[in-house]
């Protein structure tokens, strides 16, 4: 998996400059959501990962499925990767596209599982002392998970709060096996 991030690291940030000089960013990343979702297919998977099909065929290919058009550039890019053997990598580049867009933009996904329903005023204080802590415009979701028994388990990008008693119990079992 991180061999595949790699790989398609260059890709995602020339794909993000490409679309930051032509000011549209949030048209290239609903394009490659929509690519990187029908290149998971089964069929396409194998059409795009196949050697014999010539390039060309496999980017109609995927247009076909994505049923709509995309500009000259978006399409130069496909192009690009399918000459080089890389439409494999499209959901890696999506998402990796998303990840560096967020960071050009400043903001960031946060996700907070708690044991119980929180309310309005708690995930707007909790918001604020993210939106601080990060340094970036903060989008909340939040979940119900009953197994957490109390508490919070916050996870933004690679960060990951868990403040949950399932999560405390766990740690103190851990300290007192060692």
């Amino acid at each position: 998996m991180a061999e595949l991030r790699t790989l398609a690291r260059p890709y995602a940030r020339a794909a993000l400059q490409a679309a930051t000089e032509k000011k549209s960013v949030q048209l290239w990343a609903d394009q490659l959501a929509h690519l990187a979702l029908i290149a998971r297919e089964p069929k396409i998977a194998l059409l795009v990962g196949s050697a014999s099909a010539k390039p060309t065929e496999q980017v109609v290919g995927l247009l076909t499925v994505l049923g709509e058009e995309v500009d000259a550039p978006m399409n130069n890019f496909l192009q690009l990767l399918a000459d080089n053997k890389r439409l494999a990598l499209l959901p890696s580049i999506a998402d990796l596209f998303i990840e560096l867009k967020a960071n050009q933009e400043k903001t960031i996904a946060v996700t907070i599982n708690s044991a119980f329903e929180l309310d309005a005023s708690i995930e707007n204080k909790l918001t604020e002392a993210l939106t601080v802590k990060l340094q970036r415009d903060v989008t909340v979701n939040t979940y119900v998970d009953q197994t957490l028994l109390g508490g919070v388990v916050i996870r933004a990008g690679d960060i990951v709060i868990d403040g949950s008693i399932k999560g405390r119990l766990a740690k103190l079992a851990e300290a007192l096996s060692a």
